[in-house]
């Protein structure tokens, strides 16, 4: 990772760090971001496991010594969080808040999908070539754009809940959650077509770090000792790292034409 890289990296292993931690305190898994069935045989042995695999995962992205192998356990690991979504859409892919929980991990995914081509280090002969280098950078930024969508379109079809989300002290709040929606949506077009790519992935990043603070951190403060907002502020933070680590992975690139 470039020095340019490392603030994106930090904010990801804290996100890791926190969920990990979470986990393991509640002996369970990160509500419905995780959705792991009560039925599963030994669920709260998994959520453990879940738990050390990001707190331990997170730790060694710090380290040299640690971070390609950390960087090949938790990728594979993101790509499993995502799958938990599938059923899901596969029982109401009509409810537009499904796709909004799938488009925030693979957001998150994409950014891990960066830390993986970064650090993993393969070696040439391996089978998963194909996801590292240029060309999985290209499949990351293709992933982001696409997810912010489904990110994005909630706000319009939710505009009330949305709504509520925004900070009391501002003003016309149904008119930033249209704005938002919007942006989010127009950040993915830009990021998908090469239009100002660079600017459009770091107005998102930047959109996703005001979410962040303006809305969980009063949740957190309003009730600290309750696990849902501290929940959604590591997801939120999470997720925004991996935003960050996109438009990081844009920024070094000379503009293209087109990534998809």
């Amino acid at each position: 990772m470039t020095r340019s890289q490392q603030p994106a990296l930090t904010l990801f292993v804290v996100g890791m760090i926190g969920l990990g931690t979470l986990a393991l305190i509640y002996g369970d898994f990160a509500l419905v971001w995780q959705p792991v069935g009560r039925w599963v045989p030994g669920r709260t042995g998994l959520a453990y496991v879940a738990g050390l695999i990001m707190l331990l995962g997170g730790i060694g992205l710090l380290f040299r010594a640690t971070a390609a192998l950390s960087a090949r356990i938790l990728f594979p690991y993101l790509i499993v969080w995502v799958l938990l979504k599938v059923p899901a859409l596969v029982v109401a892919p009509q409810m537009e808040g499904v796709w909004l929980g799938v488009g925030e991990l693979t957001v998150l995914l994409a950014g891990g999908w960066v830390l993986f081509v970064r650090l993993a280090g393969l070696r040439e002969d391996s089978i998963f070539t194909f996801a590292t280098g240029e060309n999985g950078i290209r499949i990351a930024r293709i992933l982001f754009a696409v997810s912010l969508i489904p990110i994005g379109l909630p706000h319009l079809v939710y505009t009330k809940a949305t709504a509520e989300l925004v900070p009391e002290w501002l003003p016309l709040r149904t008119g930033w959650a249209y704005l938002t929606g919007v942006g989010q949506m127009a950040c993915g077009i830009g990021v998908l077509f090469s239009i100002y790519p660079g600017v459009a992935a770091t107005t998102e990043a930047g959109m996703l770090s005001l979410f962040t603070l303006l809305v969980w951190i009063p949740a957190i403060l309003a009730a600290p000792t309750t696990r849902l907002p501290w929940t959604a502020f590591f997801i939120s933070w999470a997720i925004t790292s991996g935003a960050w680590l996109v438009a990081d992975s844009i920024a070094m690139k000379k503009p293209e034409r087109s990534v998809g």
